[in-house]
């Protein structure tokens, strides 16, 4: 298996789908175990309680439309940075605006994992 930016961009692409609809599924299948992922607060995430908001529906989405910027391949691993016009809710508390988000996907048994990310407000 090796990763392209444009295998990265359509997996970018059907997150975007699960995180609309709270797909717990593709979620929990995309995200590592050992997942860890900074949210714009500071607060450290792990796949467990990005699994519980989605649950719980402390995540939800009114408005989420995502504006590609880029994605290196650096062996197994591709980092993708994506912004996201925003509006909903995450962790339980309202967001608006723009996001910058930065994914590390890995090729980890034949398959393609976010180990870790993160995520800050640029307006």
């Amino acid at each position: 298996m090796k990763l392209t930016e444009e295998e990265i961009h359509k997996l970018e692409i059907n997150l975007i789908e699960a995180i609309k609809t709270s797909d717990i599924d593709f979620i929990e299948n995309v995200l590592h175990d050992n997942l860890l992922f900074l949210a714009p607060d500071g607060q450290l995430v792990t796949k467990e309680m990005d699994l519980d908001s989605h649950k719980s529906k402390q995540m939800t989405v009114e408005i989420l439309i995502p504006k590609f910027e880029t994605c290196k391949i650096v062996g197994d691993t591709a980092i993708s940075v994506v912004v996201y016009n925003a509006k909903g809710t995450m962790l339980g508390e309202p967001i608006s605006g723009l996001f910058r988000y930065i994914r590390n996907w890995k090729i980890i048994n034949d398959s393609i994992k976010i180990v870790s990310g993160a995520c800050i407000k640029i307006s």
